[in-house]
This record gives structure tokens, sequence and C-alpha cells, in this order.
């Protein structure tokens, strides 16, 4: 496949009978999101803090290798036949990764698509066209500069299907209503994806927005309009908001936290956890010493999946929303579980 794209469905294999509904989880992950860059060179420079980005993986203060070719490689060959697709980012851009091209040519190798997420900063053409080679879809992180804006022209020019990763927090959102509401999104854009701030890393407490904030209920209910539910998506983390506040989206269409169950985060030191915002690695399995499928079926990665089972039972929205991230409860858009008035 030239892009990675892949269709769920809950058909039983004997019956070849859709039930319409998709399991709680797969037998292998879907989507593995690889952090093979352990370090920042923008870091030392706060290039984050400067774009207004707090830095989740903390470039500013952590310094790690990156991750090594053969590790990469023992990665991908644990996943062929069994996923299509992979997500390259980690603590930095990583086509300033030192094996960049020998790691988007192995995973084509292997029929897996490699996608990736950049600050756009250290683009040039051979990496652009590299990008075009190898990549299924490439995102650059809004970080508000005169560079943000040369990646993507570079990028769409050279046909490549390009994203904007924009994080949503109560530093940015009015930025976000304005961008999306003036059809100021940059032209040839395929789409622009809100993730939510998290306060981990360099995210700061008093930057999470709060399901009871006008301002937040406002920007969700804009995607009740068709048009603009063409030019945007969410990350999972934002399923909450999407259902309390835009309830004209088909819930057919939205799929809450998939950590555990369709997917999961491995650092450059070859740790796999159910999600790159579990920076304390509390549910982390090591790679060196067991299997990805032995991580998956691990009891670490079993407890994040029984908080998704057991979160907010009686609420007659819990099978589209899980209860919402399970690291960060305080994210959750919704007003039962911010507990705000």
């Amino acid at each position: 496949m030239d892009s990675g794209f892949y269709y769920r469905t809950g058909i039983f294999q004997e019956e070849k009978i859709d039930s319409g509904i998709d399991p709680f989880m797969a037998s292998y992950p879907h989507l593995l999101d690889i952090g093979i860059m352990g370090n920042c060179i923008h870091g030392k420079t706060g290039l984050c803090v400067l774009a207004g980005v707090q830095c989740y993986q903390d470039g500013l203060h952590i310094s790690n290798d990156n991750m090594k070719l053969e590790d990469f490689k023992s990665i991908i060959d644990q996943s062929k036949g069994k996923l299509f697709q992979v997500a390259l980012g980690g603590r930095g851009d990583p086509e300033m990764h030192e094996d960049f091209e020998e790691i988007l040519k192995y995973c084509r190798e292997n029929d897996i698509v490699p996608n990736l997420t950049t600050s756009g900063y250290g683009i040039d053409e051979k990496k652009a066209d590299l990008m075009k080679k190898y990549c299924g879809a490439v995102a650059v992180s809004w970080y508000r500069s005169k560079y943000t804006l040369q990646a993507i022209e570079l990028l769409v020019s050279n046909g490549i299907k390009t994203n904007i990763h924009y994080v949503l927090g109560n530093n940015s959102i009015d930025e976000a209503y304005e961008l999306v509401t003036e059809n100021k999104i940059p032209k040839g854009v395929n789409r622009t994806v809100f993730l939510l701030h998290k306060p981990v890393g360099l995210g700061e407490s008093n930057n999470v927005l709060k399901a009871n904030d006008k301002k937040v209920q406002n920007f969700f209910a804009l995607f009740n309009e068709e048009k603009y539910c063409d030019i945007a998506g969410f990350d999972s983390c934002g399923v909450p908001g999407i259902i309390n506040f835009s309830p004209n989206i088909h819930l057919d269409s939205i799929d809450t936290c998939e950590g555990a169950r369709y997917s999961a985060y491995i650092t450059s030191d070859m740790k796999m956890t159910p999600c790159s915002f579990d920076q304390e690695l509390k549910w982390s399995c090591d790679l060196y010493e067991m299997t990805i499928d032995e991580a998956w079926n691990s009891q670490a990665f079993d407890r994040f999946r029984n908080t998704l089972k057991t979160s907010c039972p009686t609420c007659d929205m819990k099978n589209h929303c899980l209860g919402g991230c399970p690291i960060k409860k305080e994210i959750v858009l919704c007003e039962k579980i911010q507990g705000v008035k």
C-alpha cells in the first residue's frame, strides 16, 4: 500500500459477518509510534518554547542517544505483515536522525509505510525528496514561524500529503478559532489536526483546557458544521470534547484512546509503553528483554487497558469515550471528570 491506510472491522472470521462493533483491542498494534530521536538539536536553543509550544518530551532538559538502526530494524522485522504503517518521532525532528534515509527505506522494503512529524526547521530539498519517495504523510508542528510556513510550502509543492499538528491549549485556542473561521490555514494542507495540550514534560498545568470554558465549547461547536470538518481533525484525546460539544458529528467517525488497544509507543532506548505521554514509563516494557508481542500482552499493558475498561461505568457514552485519557485525567473535556462547575 502507498498510504498505509487500513480498514478496521469487527468481522467474525468463521461466519464472515460484520458485527458493526469494533473489537476493544487488536492482537498486535495497528500503529507503532517509534521515537527514533532521543535528543533534539534545537533543545538547547528552546525552539519549542520560543514558538509557544510546551514540549511534552522536554527536549530542553533531556538528551538521550538516538535509536540505533539495528534496534529500529528489529521493530520492523517483528512487525512485518502485522501492521501497515509506523509514525516516526521522539525527542526531536526525525529527519535529523543519522540513519534517516535507511530507516525510511527499510520500512518500505518490508511493506510498511512511514509517516512522521517535524518542526520543519531542518527540512531541505533532499529531505523533502526522501519524504516524497517513502512517506505516506508528513505533519508539520505549528511553530508560528517563518520556517513553519516554508516547510509546509516545500512539502505541499512536492506533492507530499501534508498535515499541520496544532497543540490546543489556553495559550492557543483563540488563534485556533481564528485559523479555522477566517480560513488562515495554509493552502494545500490536507488536515489541521488539533492535539490537546498535556501537562507532561514542559507542559504547564495552567495551559490545560477546561470543559466549562466557553472558548472551548465554542471551538468544538465549530465542527458541527460540515465545512469545518473537511479541514480539521483531532487526536483521540480530544474525543470527549467532540462528544460533549459537537453533537452533529457521527459517533462512528471518531475513536477514543487507542493506547494498548491499537497503538503503542517505543522510546529511543527500546521501552514500549501504551502512549508517548507516559513519560514516567509507568506502563512500560523493555524490548531488550521481551518481544513486541510479549509487551503487548503484558501485565503492564493490561493495567492500562483496565483503566479504560472500568472508567465511567454508568455513563451512556462510555463505549465511545472509555473515560478519556488514563494518564492525565485533567485533560479529559468532560465536566463530570474534571469536576468543574
